[in-house]
């Protein structure tokens, strides 16, 4: 596992924790393989009943690292297949997913909400997903299931417009279950993910099968989203929106 997310098992649930806090839990290419690595894990053991995914107190996950992207934009090199890895294992988790979301929850650290079954999101929570201000792409299916989820509206004004939901807008997105008071979050969501492993195994595979239906359409659509955000990362437009956001961290920091 990388350093940056952090697994335990206790009582039929796997917890996976991001834990990068001094970049707002962005994601690298290691970061993604060890998350792939954990819903396998799950997948795996018969003892792992549900995967839990946590951030830590005040991020969730910011997203991509923009360092990388921009790394990818200004060579020659393909970008790592780690991302779609996880997005594939997560559209086609075996078990139960549940998170839990406290502050930001920034591109992928939304729209992997949407392939969760069970969402609990802090009162601080804040969702948002900047691709077009950075010359990409939705991402993980999003341009699918967020229309089904909310309608094309709503869809258009976070995956396009990239504009904010709160926890409560996002609760009646559809993509949250619950909403709870921050120093309640993790508790709450280990809760959830405790009395769904006590749930009749077969019986709930049998049922979530049938509630979440075929994950072909999701995957097919992931899998074309990957192809365009590939494209998309070489032009100029990505590069200049990546070189501007790493400019403005530099002047935060100095």
């Amino acid at each position: 596992m990388d350093e940056h997310v952090l697994t335990s098992a206790e009582r039929g649930v796997l917890t996976v924790r991001i834990n990068r806090p001094e970049k707002k839990n962005a994601l690298t290419a290691a970061m993604y393989a060890a998350l792939a690595n954990a819903l396998d894990k799950a997948a795996a053991h018969k003892d792992i009943r549900v995967t839990l995914i946590l951030g830590v107190p005040g991020t969730f996950c910011a997203g991509n690292d923009i360092a990388d992207f921009l790394q990818v934009s200004m060579s020659n090199a393909p970008g790592s297949n780690a991302v779609f890895d996880f997005l594939e294992r997560i559209i086609m988790a075996a078990k139960p997913v549940v998170a839990g979301v406290d502050g930001v929850a920034i591109g992928v650290g939304t729209t992997m909400l949407m392939h969760c079954d069970h969402v609990v999101a802090s009162e601080a929570s804040v969702f948002r997903t900047p691709f077009v201000d950075l010359g990409i792409v939705p991402e993980a299916g999003s341009s699918l299931l967020g229309p089904r989820l909310m309608g094309h509206h709503r869809a258009f004004a976070l995956l396009a417009m990239g504009e904010p939901l709160s926890a409560a807008e996002a609760l009646a997105a559809g993509f949250v279950s619950h909403v709870v008071p921050v120093a309640e979050l993790e508790e709450r969501a280990r809760a959830a993910a405790q009395a769904i492993a006590a749930k009749p195994p077969e019986a709930l595979e049998i049922s979530r099968r049938l509630i979440r239906g075929d994950r072909t359409d999701v995957l097919h659509r992931m899998r074309e989203e990957a192809t365009l955000f590939a494209e998309r990362l070489k032009s100029e437009e990505a590069r200049a929106a990546f070189m501007a956001f790493m400019n403005r961290g530099a002047g935060k920091a100095s």
